[in-house]
């Protein structure tokens, strides 16, 4: 729990390596893409496979893919095991970095809002470099 809570501090404070960029149909796609893969891997519990969706800061703080699900399963039930999830509007997060917001119904039906931020690495391709998970008063399954 307490490296889910620095986790998420980390993802808040660090400064960004840049401005949002604007953002193609085709990037918005791809987050899609990632954030559904590796939701299909925290599912299967596959953590190489899920981890491998992260950036490399996320690799720096969570060493292994073991240490990441970890984290993953004690600090973010509904994106571990989500009932269902749905995309919504791709945007920036305070940093300045993309992000893709994500509706999801956590396994307690409760309503959460996934706040994925992404990071593009030197070769072009995108990673996730954070979430941060927010409940949703009301609007419980």
């Amino acid at each position: 729990m307490l490296r889910a809570l620095i986790f998420a501090l980390l993802v808040i404070c660090l400064p960004a390596a840049g401005h949002a960029q604007s953002l193609s149909d085709a990037d918005r796609s791809e987050f899609q893409r990632i954030i559904t893969g590796q939701i299909e891997a925290f599912r299967a519990d596959d953590g190489d496979r899920a981890y491998g969706f992260a950036a490399p800061l996320i690799h720096r703080i969570f060493p292994s893919p073991e240490t990441f699900m970890r984290m993953v399963r004690q600090g973010y039930q509904p994106v571990y095991r989500p009932q269902s999830f749905s995309f919504g509007a791709t945007g920036g997060d305070p940093q300045g970095r993309p992000s893709q917001r994500v509706v999801i119904i956590g396994p307690d039906g409760k309503t959460y809002e996934a706040r994925y931020a992404m990071e593009r690495q030197p070769d072009g391709t995108w990673r996730i470099a954070g979430c941060t998970l927010l409940e949703i008063p009301g609007l419980d399954a």
